[in-house]
């Protein structure tokens, strides 16, 4: 018997699909504002990068990765 698709994701999952989004994220945002953000004191870049981050995180990257984690879990 297949486990319930819709069901919530347990912690182990969810914080692999976290870390899955978030990881990449970082990197590239780093890559591409290091020079914009080069002299800013670390709180200021921490404030816009985690600005940019979480947002992009929760509204583009979570979503596909809850559908692909019901479509793996209902295989």
């Amino acid at each position: 018997m297949n486990a319930d698709p819709a069901a919530p994701a347990t912690k182990p999952q969810l914080t692999l699909m976290i870390w899955v989004a978030v990881f990449p994220t970082l990197v590239v945002l780093q890559l591409l504002l290091s020079g914009v953000l080069a002299g800013a004191p670390m709180i200021l870049r921490t404030l816009v990068m985690t600005g940019i981050a979480v947002p992009v995180v929760v509204f583009v990257l979570m979503p596909p990765l809850q559908r692909l984690r019901a479509f793996l879990i209902s295989r």
